[in-house]
């Protein structure tokens, strides 16, 4: 058998940077849970027509079929994709089980996700989101906007993300659609969404590719395409920037509720996370089905490489013909923001694996007593394990070392007492399996 190739996009973690992973997703799964999120798993295939209907394009889809299709998945009714995103599936389920759901229904979702674009840094073909979203039945209450960016911020803003001044590692950028709409309509223009499609690749080709693309596909003239980036560079992180808005001259119903919504979601996170948020009105998030407040997150030092979490208020993704669902929400991409900060060795972690004790191993004979000396630490929570064989005490310690377990634990010989070595300083006390602990510091690898 050759020596296999890895696959571009795929990434598979060694166990440290694993470790690192799993610290971050409790961190997430824990706060999430602290507002009340109840965590939801949906099946990894949708159906293609309900998965583009998000208006994503099926180049980003990867398709499903069984190895007898001879001629390989045909697209059409019943063809299954896996889902490259965790709202589309959202959607559905709320739809399939609105009779069983309590609303508004508050959900988190950390799963895998599928997506057949391009890898390069930060950006995989297959990756780990965290999501939340809080969907209600007919209407959704504004306040559930203002909320999302406190959960974000109380999710990334304790992690060791790299941050050593004392700044939160994360700016969120927020923006809210009716505020462009509004404006768009304000000054005529035709095609309110083919203006905000535009807007959205401001940072990719520049204000000059943008009032091309608004003269092109949204039929501006000069000044409106003129008056739309103005819009575009007001940013502040109060809620002056509705007094900037004003100033501009233009006036519509949609802009003012716009204008009203963005000043609340401001307000709150100033309240609650100074510094968290800024009002960026640039921020347009290309995609149809966003209608209300839009969310995108930086890490700061890592700018260039764009939002590492993002979302905004939807209110017809989930609807049929009887009811609507309306709903908001945001989602960390959690192997976006990981495979950034290793590859910038920006993310350390104590030892290599979780082993805090290693039992040493006096002879092949007396296996079974430093099998119960560790089971007896296990129990009270101490990570143990007991050497591989009963080499010398030196070669047992020094594989200790190698693997970065910070104790080393002797069985006692001819009546003595147990005694456990600190195998970095060369202190060494007698033990005993049912009362001695280690420093909080050290029964966990720490992340830095």
């Amino acid at each position: 058998m050759s020596k296999p190739r890895p696959i571009s996009g795929f990434p598979e973690w060694a166990p440290p940077q694993r470790m690192i992973e799993q610290y971050v997703l409790d961190r997430i799964r824990t706060t999430f849970e602290l507002y009340g999120f109840a965590p939801l798993e949906t099946r990894a295939v949708e159906p293609l027509d309900q998965l583009l209907r998000k208006g994503e394009t099926s180049k980003e889809v990867y398709l499903i079929s069984r190895l007898q299709d001879e001629d390989g998945p045909t697209v059409g009714e019943g063809t299954l994709g896996l889902h490259f995103d965790l709202t589309v599936p959202l959607a559905r389920y709320v739809l399939e089980n609105a009779g069983r759901l309590h609303f508004p229904f508050r959900r988190y979702q950390i799963q895998k996700v599928w997506r057949g674009e391009r890898p390069q840094e930060g950006r995989y073909r297959e990756f780990t989101q965290a999501d939340i979203d809080i969907v209600d039945r007919d209407t959704l209450s504004a306040h559930h906007e203002a909320e999302m960016p406190l959960v974000i911020g109380d999710a990334l803003g304790g992690l060791p993300l790299g941050s050593t001044d004392g700044r939160l590692p994360i700016r969120i950028q927020v923006n809210n659609r009716k505020i462009c709409e509004g404006f768009y309509r304000g000054i005529g223009l035709a095609d309110p969404m083919a203006a905000l499609r535009a807007v959205d690749r401001l940072d990719r080709v520049g204000p000059d590719g943008v009032r091309t693309l608004l003269i092109e596909t949204a039929g501006a003239t000069e000044a409106q395409a003129k008056a739309c980036l103005a819009l575009a560079e007001i940013s502040a992180p109060d809620a002056s920037f509705a007094d900037a808005v004003r100033q501009l001259g233009v006036t519509d119903p949609l802009l003012d509720e716009g204008l009203a919504e963005l000043v609340a979601v401001m307000e709150n996170a100033a309240a609650h996370a100074p510094g968290l948020c800024v009002a960026d009105l640039r921020i347009a998030r290309g995609l149809d089905y966003y209608t209300g407040t839009v969310y995108e997150t930086q890490l700061r030092g890592f700018e260039r490489f764009g939002s590492i979490s993002s979302g905004g208020r939807y209110d017809n993704l989930a609807s049929d013909e009887h009811v609507r669902f309306p709903g908001v929400g945001i989602s960390i991409g959690v192997t976006r923001l990981l495979g950034l900060l290793f590859g910038a060795n920006a993310l350390s972690i104590s030892r290599s694996v979780p082993t805090c004790v290693l039992v040493a191993l006096v002879s092949e004979e007396r296996r079974a007593e430093s099998n119960r000396i560790a089971d007896a630490l296990r129990r009270r929570g101490i990570p143990t394990e007991v050497a591989p064989s009963a080499a010398k005490y030196g070669k047992q310690i020094r594989y200790a070392e190698r693997r970065g377990i910070p104790y080393v634990w002797f069985p006692g010989v001819d009546g003595a007492g147990d005694e456990v070595k600190d195998i970095r300083s060369g202190e060494q006390v007698g033990a005993s399996a049912d009362v001695w602990q280690p420093p909080a510091a050290d029964l966990h690898p720490t992340i830095g």
